[in-house]
């Protein structure tokens, strides 16, 4: 019971708590001053930073993304193709490859950013998108006491690159990745996606996305029809293989029949050479006629095959820009000033009553 007692007598009561709160009222208020420098100093603060720091640029492109639909074309395909040894029933599938959000992580992925960073600039084959970068976020100067980025080439094949010059690129990508790099669907049962590049350099963030973009999308179709591309090939290559046969035994044919340009009616044998080369060019009219139906079924194949990719929103100058605004600085400034200095005045009232007296 006794302890109940105790610990009832510890807990605050409502008119200690009102006494309390109106003890550091009169205390912030007999230090107004030292406040009021916290909010001078940090509207001041605030007022700078609009000036002085620099604008993000905000380069976006949407395009919609269309799947192929082959379930209604396998069927008959399958059964002419097979006649050739062509498999056309499995190249329509695949389509999860890209589905969801895979398609966003190639966006992200260390081949696509290297790709579009060792890129030349639009108009500019000397200059890559890389060297952009490095310069108007002053690595050279940055990064001196690593790596000597002046001496760097990054106009070379990737094949000959040095270790640092890699390293270089796989560090940059990173840096993009976190802070500029962002790609979304703004709703996700839409086929929408958006691509963003924010960067405090306009001409880059314009021309990063829309290399990126392209280098995504190309690769995005050059995997999805690679199958129907290799499929339309390989029919190319033997309907060219047996038109030749075919030429070849009709020029044979005919020769044959020039030889006995009169046959006896009665002498069966002088007529073999002629029938065997007939037989000839009729099997290979048949197989020549078989392989074109297929060539032409393959090239629809391959169209129906082809994702549609469509931009619907590009980047174009000028870019939207990002900046704080001097009213926007003023206020914030003031108000993150004002709460420092009330926690100054709150932690040195503390100290004085605390600290000291203990002393």
């Amino acid at each position: 019971m006794a302890e109940y007692q105790h610990i009832k007598d510890d807990k605050i009561t409502f008119r200690e708590l009102v006494l309390r709160m109106r003890g550091w009222g009169k205390t912030f208020r007999s230090k107004w001053k030292i406040l009021a420098i916290f909010l001078v100093v940090g509207m001041l603060l605030g007022a700078a930073a609009s000036f002085l720091k620099k604008p993000v640029y905000t380069a976006e492109t949407s395009f919609v993304l269309e799947e192929a639909d082959m379930s209604g074309m396998g069927g008959g395909m399958s059964g002419i193709a097979s006649l050739v040894g062509i498999n056309l029933g499995s190249l329509g599938g695949g389509n999860g490859l890209f589905s969801g959000d895979n398609i966003m992580e190639l966006y992200r992925s260390d081949n696509m950013l290297s790709k579009t960073l060792l890129s030349p600039m639009a108009g500019d084959s000397t200059t890559r998108l890389i060297d952009r970068y490095i310069a108007f976020n002053k690595l050279e100067k940055k990064w001196k006491r690593k790596v000597d980025l002046s001496t760097m080439n990054f106009s070379l094949p990737r094949d000959q690159f040095t270790v640092k010059q890699d390293s270089v690129v796989k560090e940059i990508m990173k840096d993009i990745r976190r802070d500029n790099l962002s790609v979304q669907k703004p709703d996700r049962k839409l086929s929408i996606i958006n691509v963003t590049i924010n960067s405090k350099d306009q001409v880059f963030a314009k021309y990063f996305n829309e290399q990126l973009v392209d280098n995504v999308n190309n690769f995005y179709h050059e995997t999805k029809t690679k199958k129907t591309a290799e499929n339309l090939a390989i029919l190319q290559s033997q309907a060219d293989s047996v038109r030749r046969i075919l030429d070849k035994s009709l020029t044979d044919f005919a020769s044959a029949t020039d030889n006995v340009p009169n046959p006896n009616p009665l002498v069966q044998r002088a007529m073999v050479e002629t029938k065997k080369r007939q037989v000839d060019v009729q099997a290979s009219t048949t197989v020549y006629g078989e392989i074109v139906k297929n060539l032409e079924i393959a090239k629809v194949n391959h169209r129906n095959n082809s994702p549609l990719i469509q931009i619907i929103d590009s980047p174009r100058f000028p870019l939207e820009e990002n900046r704080i605004k001097l009213s926007k600085g003023i206020v914030f400034g003031g108000m993150i000033m004002l709460v420092l200095g009330i926690f100054y005045v709150y932690l040195s009232t503390l100290y004085r009553a605390n600290i000291r007296q203990a002393a």
